[in-house]
């Protein structure tokens, strides 16, 4: 189990959050259970994967345009850890199609997931110079998109 889901009381998503986090806030009776794994348990609660807060939390942080900022954890999850060169699945490193040392940035639209063997051979160069095509195109994600896996 990779986290819990957290929703606003108004059921909108907010985060993942682990188990522990989870327990945590049913414990301080902040959260309830919307959805649990059916017959497993942690410790008197049901063991959760859906949590929603009992009051309504103003969602300050988020920019208006509904854009999260960009993460490597949030690239990753982005690309479902596969491998924009190869498809392999497992994909850890962060690959910056126009590279950092030619100005390129770390933004949703600069950067990949990509496993080790395709980054080291992509090295500082643009996927067309190291004769490497793109998968799929980098994508600007949608908050729901990241919470949803």
């Amino acid at each position: 189990m990779t986290g819990v889901l957290v929703l606003n009381a108004g059921y909108e998503p907010l985060q993942q959050v682990s188990l522990a986090h989870a327990v945590r806030m049913l414990h301080r009776q902040v959260a309830v259970v919307e959805e649990a794994v059916d017959g497993r348990t942690f410790g008197p609660y049901p063991l959760p994967r859906v949590l929603r807060l009992v009051r309504y939390v103003q969602m300050r942080w988020r920019n208006r345009r509904g854009v999260p900022a960009w993460s490597r954890l949030g690239m990753l999850e982005r690309d479902d850890h596969v491998c924009a060169y190869c498809g392999s699945g497992g994909a850890t490193t962060v690959d910056h199609v126009q590279p950092r040392s030619r100005g390129g940035t770390s933004s949703w639209l600069n950067t990949v997931a990509s496993c080790l063997q395709c980054n080291n051979r992509k090295r500082d160069r643009t996927p067309q110079e190291a004769g490497m095509r793109l998968r799929f195109e980098p994508h600007v994600p949608a908050y729901r998109e990241l919470l949803a896996r």
